[in-house]
């Protein structure tokens, strides 16, 4: 009768503290289930021996039981429950209060279990982006309008579309568009996959997916973007665009390299540490009059000379072996050696020819300067700290080069953000730590070259 009472008790206390769960204890009544006598009677009465013998027995038993039905916790609170209230006198015996505690440490573990196994999948609503907003505020959020998001997502369509539509699968479309958020803000991936009701889990998956087919070569979307002119037709229209700059003539793009920040990538940290002291990518590009890029060459650590980037590069290669037209210069900064096809101001100009050059030369090659500018206003993810590794940073920069032109291509304004000065740069001196370090091979017929291209189109008027 004590038995009962105290069980009844028991439960009564359990429907107050959990009255919504009165439908889990009606499946395991323990007012009406009791332990076999036989057990109870050998854990009551019997010595010391056969107490630890039973408790070994009914261990070995129940975790059987328990290992055919894992999940089902409520069986298990209740053997616990029971034993608890059988032998409540006898805890004090170590085997069999170390069995009950062993048994409620399992109750707990298969009730963690069960929760986990139950939980549901919540997805978040996904915006309609394409039907939500026009072109203008597309091309705010996205820096591309609606034909524009459409057109990147041709290039890539069999890449990323998914072979299914199981699991809500994520179309082509959104992918892209998450891409172009990530590179026009910059903001974290969380943050990103908030905008289009994702999670930053599946925001970096579509993300590093969408970059790796837009670089690959099957895709074509940089070298479709992003080509050097070699027809004579092109070649006439850029030198006639520089030309209406500073009346500098014969040129067809400007070079100069700039650098990319980048978090302390993990293997060869040091060679990643300009000369600005922190880590970066160091890029160089190529503009035409139109602010369009040219050429972009992104595959070095920030420690890396300009000079070295344009010996080692395929446009220098393209000079040299004739593949590019004869009378096609571009212009760079003292940090390049002056070459036939790539003319350098003169550092201490000494006539009015040399600074006549100077002169023209400046005005002409703040065109680099400032379509860097606009690169970086267009995509922020340029402008901060990029905070993916070395290699990913490289494919981001070539994606938003190659959609940089294709801006460009569809007239798409930039950024309400103020523009870099032109008075500003051309009144900016040469920084004397970006001056050439050494004097390579070929150096001095360069200098000649320069010499007689000064003499030839800048000289005085009478």
């Amino acid at each position: 009768m004590e038995m009962i009472d105290k069980e009844t008790k028991l439960q009564q206390q359990q429907q107050q503290q959990h009255p919504e769960s009165d439908n889990k204890k009606k499946r395991f009544p323990v007012s009406n289930s009791r332990l076999p006598q036989e057990l109870v009677d050998k854990l009551k009465h019997g010595d010391a021996f056969h107490r630890r013998e039973t408790c070994f027995t009914l261990n070995l038993i129940l975790q059987f039981f328990f290992q055919e039905k894992r999940f089902e916790a409520g069986i298990m609170r209740w053997v616990t429950n029971m034993l608890t209230l059988e032998f409540s006198e006898l805890l004090k015996h170590k085997a069999l209060s170390k069995f009950i505690h062993s048994m409620q440490q399992e109750v707990k573990m298969a009730e963690g279990i069960q929760g986990r196994i139950r939980r549901r999948r919540v997805f978040s609503e996904r915006k309609d982006i394409l039907n939500m907003y026009n072109d203008a505020e597309l091309v705010k959020r996205y820096r591309l309008d609606r034909a524009g998001i459409l057109l990147v997502t041709d290039f890539v369509r069999d890449a990323i579309t998914p072979p299914t539509g199981r699991n809500r699968a994520i179309p082509a479309e959104l992918k892209v568009i998450t891409t172009l958020r990530y590179l026009a803000t910059g903001k974290m991936q969380l943050c990103n996959g908030d905008d289009i009701g994702m999670t930053q889990q599946a925001a970096s998956k579509m993300i590093t997916q969408t970059l790796d087919a837009l670089v690959t070569p099957p895709a074509a979307f940089i070298s479709r973007f992003v080509k050097f002119p070699r027809m004579q037709d092109e070649i006439r229209q850029r030198k006639a665009e520089f030309r209406e700059i500073a009346n500098f003539p014969e040129v067809v793009g400007a070079i100069d390299g700039t650098h990319i920040r980048i978090v302390a990538p993990r293997e060869y940290e040091a060679e990643y540490i300009n000369r600005k002291n922190y880590h970066s990518i160091n890029v160089q590009v190529v503009f035409d009059a139109r602010y369009r890029i040219l050429d972009v060459v992104a595959k070095w650590p920030g420690s890396v000379h300009d000079s070295r980037m344009w010996n080692e590069c395929g446009l220098k290669e393209g000079f040299e072996n004739g593949t590019i037209p004869r009378n096609c210069h571009l212009i760079g900064d003292s940090g390049y050696p002056s070459q036939p096809w790539l003319l350098t101001p003169y550092l201490q100009p000494r006539t009015e020819i040399q600074e006549a050059y100077n002169r023209a030369h400046k005005r002409t090659r703040c065109v680099v300067e400032r379509g860097i500018g606009q690169l970086k206003r267009r995509f922020h993810v340029l402008h901060g700290e990029v905070r993916v590794s070395p290699a990913k940073t490289i494919q981001i920069v070539m994606v938003c080069a190659a959609l940089h032109n294709l801006c460009k291509e569809r007239n798409l304004d930039l950024p309400d953000e103020p523009d870099i000065d032109q008075q500003q740069l051309e009144d900016r001196p040469e920084e004397p730590n970006h001056i050439q370090p050494f004097v390579p091979d070929g150096v001095q017929g360069g200098i000649l070259y320069r010499d007689n291209f000064a003499t030839l189109h800048f000289q005085p008027e009478q």
